[in-house]
């Protein structure tokens, strides 16, 4: 799919990969709608990117039914990108204590179901306002984690819900197959995003070490430089793509 003169949509967009993604897919053309809680970041990411921002909590379907309306405005909004997402250190159980459903849930809530509510409503925006170019009407593209397949100890929460938008991913594809809208997923591995900057520079860098090439933290650039690829590449749906420079993740 082109991306010149094409809307696109970014959940989580206002830091990390969701503006590097921002940035990439302006600069190819595209007019950004920027959804996040972030106000500050998130407006002067869509400043930057001469789009627009509106505020989007993605576990709720009228903020997210607002981003949708707001990203189709004026144009064909035909690449919706999910970023939006948090994590949590806990465990189990154990002498510290059991872990806190309500914080499983937070976290389920916001990295799956919100990933979901996104999918549901742009889609939907796309099957009723956008018609197919060249065999295609949209693209959507989300963000899993290397945590889906190798979740390490504490990380619970959110290796399951990063697994849950690996495993929708296949079957979305083929939901929206009949409407010409391709589904991929990313997942990335370690990089320098803003969870990444609350861990000391010290273990940073031996976290980056840890990757065995590049021996270093991915940059939210090369996640985007991967979203805009998959746009671009009709033959890419249904899959998640691991982005993590061979790392395989140990227990802790």
């Amino acid at each position: 799919m082109r991306i010149e003169g094409i809307n696109a949509l970014v959940t989580g967009g206002a830091s990390g990969l969701g503006a590097a993604t921002a940035r990439r897919l302006a600069g190819a053309g595209a007019t950004v709608t920027i959804a996040d809680l972030d106000e500050e970041h998130g407006r002067a990411v869509a400043d930057e990117v001469g789009g627009r921002f509106i505020r989007t909590d993605v576990t709720d379907e009228e903020s997210v039914q607002a981003a949708v309306d707001a990203a189709a405005d004026g144009g064909e909004l035909r690449v919706s990108v999910t970023t939006a997402g948090i994590a949590v250190a806990q465990r189990t159980a154990g002498t510290k204590g059991v872990h806190p459903l309500e914080l499983f849930a937070k976290v389920v809530g916001i990295n799956l179901i919100g990933t979901f509510n996104v999918l549901r409503l742009v889609s939907q925006r796309m099957v009723e306002t956008v018609e197919p170019v060249e065999g295609e009407r949209g693209v959507c593209v989300h963000t899993a984690s290397v945590a889906a397949f190798e979740g390490q100890i504490g990380q619970i929460a959110y290796a399951a819900s990063k697994a849950g938008v690996a495993g929708m991913t296949l079957p979305a594809a083929r939901d929206l197959s009949r409407e010409h809208i391709r589904v991929c997923a990313i997942a990335p591995g370690l990089f320098e995003t803003p969870m990444m900057a609350a861990v000391p520079e010290p273990a940073r860098e031996a976290l980056g070490k840890s990757v065995p090439h590049p021996a270093r933290l991915g940059r939210p650039e090369e996640y985007a430089q991967l979203v805009q690829s998959i746009v671009e590449n009709p033959m890419l749906n249904g899959e998640t793509i691991r982005l993590d420079g061979a790392l395989r993740m140990a227990p802790s």
